[in-house]
């Protein structure tokens, strides 16, 4: 079983580390590709809105798997 503060730690490493690669991402591929000029602060500000969507989302599948597990309704041998 996995505690509430664990899911939620797991979720926020794996989504920061995917708000750094989007991060990179944007500004060394999408940007120069598609020529779209952006402040810095505006793109922080959308991909901080993507990253606190995403960790809510981790955090609230994490449980619910968590859940079905302690109720034995998973298989945990896979």
């Amino acid at each position: 079983m996995q505690t509430k503060t664990h899911s939620f730690i797991e979720s926020m490493l794996n989504i920061s580390s995917g708000f750094i690669i989007s991060l990179v991402i944007w500004i060394h591929v999408i940007m120069p590709l598609w020529e779209i000029e952006m402040a810095m602060t505006d793109n922080l500000g959308i991909t901080s809105i993507f990253t606190i969507s995403a960790i809510i989302r981790s955090y609230v599948w994490r449980r619910i798997f968590n859940y079905y597990q302690c109720q034995g309704l998973t298989n945990t041998s896979e």
